[in-house]
C-alpha cells in the first residue's frame, strides 16, 4: 500500500489538461457485465460533466477507462471519487452488493506531442483487444466525441 500512497501523494490536477484514467473494480470482480450496470458508470461520468469533459470511455466488465479534460480548478482525485461514489449508489440501488471499486486509480496526464485521437481509439478498442466482441457496433458501452 505504502507504493500507491506515494503515487497519490505526487499527484497534480492541472486546469485544462487531459488524463487518461483507469479504475478497477474491487478484486477485479466482473461488475459492469450487463448494460443496465455498465449505465451506472456513464451516468455517473456524467454526473461529473460540469467538472471535466469526457472525450472517450469504455467501460469493461472490471475496469473503465476514461479520457478527461479537466474543467476549472477540480482536483482530479476529488472527481474520480464522486464519480466512483455516484456509479456505486447507482449499482447499490440495483441490488448489487459488497464494494465496488479498488481505491485510487491510475492517471496518465497526456503530453503536447501525444496524439489524442489515436489514444481514443486505444481507449474504445479495449472491447476488440479483450476478444469480447469482434466489432465496436457489438459493445454498447463506449463512445468518443469524434463520433
Amino acid at each position: 500500500m505504502a507504493c500507491s500512497h506515494r503515487l497519490r501523494s505526487g499527484r497534480y490536477s492541472e486546469p485544462g489538461r487531459i488524463y487518461l484514467i483507469t479504475c478497477v473494480s474491487w478484486r477485479r470482480k466482473n461488475r459492469f457485465t450487463t448494460w443496465p450496470e455498465g449505465r451506472c458508470v456513464v451516468r455517473a461520468m456524467k454526473g461529473v460533466s460540469s467538472s471535466a469533459t469526457t472525450l472517450s470511455y469504455v467501460v469493461m466488465p472490471d475496469h473503465l477507462h476514461w479520457l478527461l479534460q479537466l474543467e476549472g480548478d477540480v482536483e482530479l482525485s476529488a472527481l474520480v471519487q464522486k464519480m466512483k461514489s455516484l456509479s456505486s449508489k447507482c449499482l447499490r440501488a440495483r441490488g448489487v452488493e459488497g464494494r465496488i471499486w479498488q481505491r485510487g486509480f491510475h492517471d496518465h496526464a497526456l503530453r503536447k506531442e501525444e496524439d489524442l485521437r489515436a489514444t481514443a481509439r486505444y481507449v474504445v478498442a479495449n472491447p476488440l483487444r479483450a476478444g469480447l466482441v469482434g466489432s465496436l457496433k457489438d459493445y454498447p458501452l463506449w463512445d468518443a466525441v469524434w463520433l
